[in-house]
């Protein structure tokens, strides 16, 4: 059995000094936002407030200035993250072009994708979207069946994509696709990614509700979609290993154990001080959090380093839902029969209680999260 070693990772004063910012803006930005609201945390979406945090230089921080980033470092992006989904800021519009797409893009195509479109990510204008799920496949995206086929200065592309978040309101997809034959002998060849306009020609978005009647995920058809050969990212056969990179970014920040603040600070509002059952269980949120904390700051500081962090992402994405799962549950032990209907307790108990459920489903389920982990650990 290998090790998994999280080195820890310790802020300086900077960071302090950043979080001062961070929690003064969002005082002033956020004072009319109700608890319900906040707790949609990452899952809330505003444009304008997205363009705000562009305007301060707080989208594509660490991103080279050659691409309208700003040069700051992982552990500052970190702490800007940490203030914005404690407080239940809505980030959602912005949040896969800045968290993955440009990054990806920077990566497989530095001097043609990456120079036109992510100084208007990093201005909270340009919005993406990811295309990997499918109709029929689930967790297993070596199997997709949308097919790019090559014409003429480009690619057609057909086939669908399912639980697209945000595809409604983005401006282009970052799609996982074939564009070569299936190899019996690596079910991972012939795949790539093509950033597809959402506005093109053949695209049809079609919204899915959820059991809040919310509209958040979306089926997105392509039809005989022309894609220019400039809008290929990297190379033909690329699309596993930029998928791999990918999800290694969506699965360790503080988004993956904070999705639940908002009720736990509502428990902490309506705590009996006098009650030990309160005190104990309380208590014990507090320690997982810092725990989770900890070891997500230790993978921030190794994407610092340009290392590679899929096993430990994976751990953090895994024991974070876990975490976020129990509140609802703990709200209802501690509150459930004494709680004032239609009170900010109330209010969150019941939204948080319903959208719990996917928190082991986005970014990965737990039985492919753990996969990875006993991979990474050399159980597998």
């Amino acid at each position: 059995m290998q090790a998994l070693d999280i080195r820890p990772c310790h802020l300086d004063a900077k960071t302090d000094a950043l979080r001062t910012q961070v929690r003064e803006f969002l005082a002033e930005a956020l004072k009319d936002c109700p608890p319900e609201q906040r707790a949609r945390n990452w899952n809330g979406a505003d444009i304008a407030f997205s363009r705000k945090l562009g305007e301060r230089g707080w989208l594509g921080m660490t991103w080279p200035k050659r691409y309208g980033g700003h040069e700051r470092s992982a552990l500052e992006r970190y702490v800007v993250l940490e203030e914005l989904l404690a407080a239940g800021a809505p980030v959602n519009a912005h949040w896969i072009a800045e968290r993955q797409s440009g990054p990806l893009l920077m990566k497989f195509s530095p001097e043609v994708l990456a120079p036109r479109l992510l100084p208007a990510i990093a201005r909270g204008e340009l919005l993406f979207c990811i295309g990997m799920s499918e109709p029929d496949v689930g967790s297993d995206l070596a199997s997709v069946r949308t097919r790019a086929e090559k014409v003429e200065g480009g690619w057609q592309v057909n086939g669908s994509k399912v639980w697209t978040t945000g595809a409604h309101r983005s401006h282009y997809m970052v799609t996982l696709l074939r564009t070569g034959p299936k190899d019996p002998g690596n079910r991972h060849a012939g795949l790539s990614q093509l950033l597809i306009d959402m506005h093109s020609p053949g695209v049809t978005v079609r919204p899915i509700y959820n059991m809040l009647g919310e509209h958040d995920f979306n089926e997105v058809f392509l039809d005989n979609v022309f894609v220019p050969d400039d809008f290929l990212i990297g190379q033909p056969g690329d699309g596993w290993r930029q998928v791999g990179a990918e999800l290694a970014l969506e699965r360790s920040g503080p988004e993956r154990y904070l999705s639940c603040t908002q009720l736990y600070l509502e428990m902490l509002d309506a705590a009996d001080p006098h009650d030990s059952h309160h005190r104990v269980s309380l208590g014990r949120v507090a320690a997982r959090y810092a725990a989770l904390r900890q070891m997500s700051l230790g993978v921030a500081g190794m994407l610092a380093r340009g290392e590679n962090p899929a096993t430990p992402a994976a751990l953090v994405k895994d024991q974070g839902a876990l975490l976020e799962q129990s509140l609802p549950d703990l709200a209802h032990e501690l509150f459930g029969g004494r709680r004032q209907p239609g009170s900010p307790l109330d209010q969150v108990m019941r939204y948080l209680t319903q959208t719990a459920p996917s928190f082991s489903l986005r970014g990965g389920t737990r039985e492919i999260l753990r996969s990875i982990i006993a991979r990474g650990l050399g159980l597998r």
